[in-house]
């Protein structure tokens, strides 16, 4: 699947939608998993601040670069954690592990988005979902995901 967004409240929005899709996805026996890359400024953050919205969650959400990852709760829903991780400080994927990372993708109540997934590519489960983030223009941002099903 492949979108273009014009400005960051599409972006958010694009974001609010693939959130509240999840909560309505069966349990799995494993966490659910979100990979983004992209540039620098390429709107990974802003989709999961709608990403954030759609799963309820009404903290603010800020990319955790210098604490490396952030949870929240998730109320009324089969899910009861959000996790965001940035791995944009990460230099090799044993590093994330130290902070419960193997644990956290075991239980299927967790969500887990993680930007600079590619990073950590070694560790990521296969079922985890791609998404890139590109420039179009200033404003602009195509974004591509890649549902390890299709």
């Amino acid at each position: 699947m492949e979108f273009v967004t014009q400005n960051s409240t599409q972006t958010k929005k694009s974001g609010k939608v693939l959130g509240q899709e999840i909560l309505k996805i069966k349990p799995s026996k494993n966490a659910f998993f979100l990979c983004l890359q992209g540039e620098l400024g390429g709107g990974k953050t802003t989709f999961l601040q709608g990403l954030a919205r759609g799963l309820g969650i009404k903290e603010n959400i800020l990319s955790p670069t210098f604490i490396i990852m952030k949870r929240f709760n998730i109320q009324g829903s089969r899910f009861k954690n959000f996790y965001h991780i940035d791995c944009y400080r990460i230099e090799k994927p044993k590093e994330i592990l130290s902070l419960g990372f193997k644990e956290i993708i075991k239980s299927p109540q967790n969500i887990i988005a993680i930007e600079w997934a590619e990073r950590i590519k070694k560790i990521i489960p296969q079922n985890a979902i791609w998404i890139r983030f590109e420039f179009v223009d200033k404003k602009k941002r195509r974004i591509i995901v890649k549902n390890p099903k299709s």
